[in-house]
């Protein structure tokens, strides 16, 4: 693979360097004029001896991964060898879907690891899941000089697969509760809390006494105390609004991609705990119901139904939607709405659709707290600018205040927190939620 010749930024210099030099010459000795074509042809000579000593390459190799995490880090690892010549120096350029990198395209130098072979790793961070096609390749090298270079296009169509980030399952703090909770790995029967009756055990000292069975106790002329297991077997349905505003990044990933995140998380306790999940995915209609996954190992199914979650540049039809989920729902469940508002409107429109769902099933509506709106609100008002935009930041911020009271007055339960800390905010209220007993 030889490559076709191309001249580097140095041998620019150098020729733009050469002209006022050659026309120097010419003014002052009229004469040697004939300097000056032969200086610009030594100096294309130079260029072409230099591009034939960078050799050529024998290999080029890209690996890039099949299947990465949306918002992880991740790298393509290239590769180069050569047959012969002398390489100053090699580059390497990408050109890929933005979902993949920023741009369409990353650039990145190799270094030498043997006489002859060269490497790199070009990290990137997906922003969208999806598939993304990586399109093409581009090597350049230098001979020995730097002033004239070789350069090679490969095209390519590989693709890469985003999945949603599940990180928070992976996290060893998680791992560690799951494994020491009453909704642990191994699945076993848990007296002592919950509100499904279990069995009557001889009073301790140290119980709460609001437990004590009187009527057996007179019975048996002995204390005794009600135990009682974790409900179990609750429907759990989390349902993701994929309209315009969960389409907006935040700290460079969509709300709807951090909102899938903190659902995978919570599904996985769901799903050790006993409880049985679905996805519902909605934007101008209804575009995602998978059935109730009822194990633990069957969670790669949600996971793969999560990246199948599109992101709609719409306003979601929430009336519809969660109509459409209401009639599918055979008995009592806990649905987890994501969602975020922008103007009054919609606003009032999601708190009617949420509300008919109170009368039947546990709600739990959770929203991203908008931090830039936070700071630009509490930002010193340095001039008429920074305070039309704090006064407006702090209407906003009041009316969504409003939004989650009125949906608080509904019986909602809603769970308003830093993207960082979402995921953890909703599996506490789960837990909560599921010690009471108040799903079934």
């Amino acid at each position: 693979m030889r490559g076709t010749f191309v001249p580097t930024a140095r041998a620019a210099l150098l020729v733009a360097a050469s002209a006022p030099a050659a026309l120097l010459v010419a003014v002052l000795v009229p004469g040697a004029w004939a300097a000056a074509p032969a200086l610009g042809t030594l100096v294309l000579l130079a260029i072409m001896v230099d591009a034939l000593l960078a050799g050529t390459a024998s290999e080029v190799r890209l690996i890039e991964p099949r299947d990465v995490e949306v918002g992880a880090e991740a790298e393509f690892t290239l590769s180069a060898r050569f047959s012969d010549g002398w390489q100053g120096g090699v580059e390497a350029a990408l050109a890929a879907d933005p979902r993949l990198v920023t741009g369409g395209r990353a650039e990145q130098g190799m270094t030498r690891s043997a006489p002859r072979d060269w490497h790199a790793a070009i990290g990137f961070r997906p922003n969208r899941r999806g598939t993304g096609m990586v399109e093409g390749l581009w090597l350049r090298w230098t001979g020995p000089l730097g002033l004239g270079a070789r350069q090679l296009h490969r095209p390519l169509e590989q693709p890469v697969r985003v999945w949603p980030n599940l990180a928070a399952v992976r996290s060893p703090a998680l791992q560690t509760f799951l494994k020491d909770a009453q909704f642990g790995l191994i699945a076993r029967r848990m007296r002592g809390e919950g509100t499904v009756f279990e069995a009557l055990a001889e009073y301790q000292p140290g119980m709460d006494r609001r437990r004590i069975d009187w009527k057996s106790s007179a019975r048996h002329a002995h204390l005794y105390a009600k135990e009682f297991e974790a409900e179990r077997n609750n429907q759990i349905v989390f349902a993701f609004d994929c309209g315009q505003s969960m389409c907006e990044p935040v700290e460079g990933l969509p709300r709807i991609d951090r909102a899938v995140s903190a659902a995978l998380a919570t599904s996985y306790v769901a799903l050790k705990g006993g409880d049985k999940v679905a996805l519902f995915g909605f934007a101008a209609r209804p575009e995602l119901f998978t059935p109730f996954v009822t194990d633990a190992r069957e969670f790669p199914r949600l996971q793969q139904a999560a990246a199948g979650l599109d992101y709609h540049a719409q306003e979601p039809n929430f009336t519809l939607a969660l109509a459409t989920l209401a009639g599918r729902l055979a008995r009592r469940s806990l649905i987890v709405v994501f969602s975020d508002f922008t103007d009054p409107t919609s606003a009032e429109l999601m708190i009617e659709s949420i509300g008919r769902l109170t009368s039947r099933h546990l709600v739990i509506f959770v929203t991203l707290r908008d931090e830039e709106l936070d700071s630009i609100a509490q930002a010193p008002p340095e001039d008429l600018q920074a305070l039309a935009m704090a006064t407006t930041a702090d209407a906003l911020l009041r009316q969504r205040a409003l939004v989650l009271s009125r949906l608080r007055a509904l019986g909602v339960d809603v769970v308003e927190a830093p993207h960082g800390q979402i995921g953890t905010r909703l599996i506490d209220q789960y837990l909560t939620i599921k010690r009471k007993g108040a799903i079934g």
